[in-house]
């Protein structure tokens, strides 16, 4: 499935929308260069999901998580990920296996720890058509 958005707001959207109807388990990984809206996209599924709290980008801390909806949100950035296996000290499989949805921002960085039922999100950015532009492409 691909969309198109030519606005923050429009990309927010999807992500509620996914956010609302997200099941305990799902894994979704989130993938495209920087400003490309992984993290608008992450703010509007943890609005769908209930949760209230200010959400972030986790660059520095690799993990943030959310409670207070009704599941919770492990939301991770591997950007500064310099080896898969940093991933076990932060008890990943406990997350992607969990009671929660859980979000990977660069998650090519740790393909080989991404489950095969994923669903994948690609986002990119065209200048040419607007600055405000995204093709997301979701395989499920």
């Amino acid at each position: 499935m691909v969309y198109e958005t030519f606005s923050p707001e429009e990309t927010y959207e999807i992500g509620r929308r996914m956010g609302s109807e997200a099941r305990p388990g799902l894994v979704i990984t989130l993938d495209g260069d920087l400003g490309a809206g992984k993290t608008l996209f992450t703010k509007g599924f943890a609005e769908g999901l209930g949760i209230t709290e200010p959400v972030s980008s986790p660059t520095f801390t690799i993990l943030q998580e959310y409670e207070g909806g009704r599941m919770p949100l492990y939301h991770f950035d591997v950007y500064r990920i310099g080896d898969p296996a940093e991933m076990e000290e932060v008890g990943f499989d406990d997350y992607i296996y969990g009671d929660g949805a859980t979000l990977i921002e660069w998650s090519e960085l740790i393909e080989e720890l991404i489950p095969e039922e994923a669903v994948r999100i690609v986002m990119e950015r065209d200048a040419a058509k607007s600055e405000d532009y995204r093709r997301i492409t979701i395989t499920e």
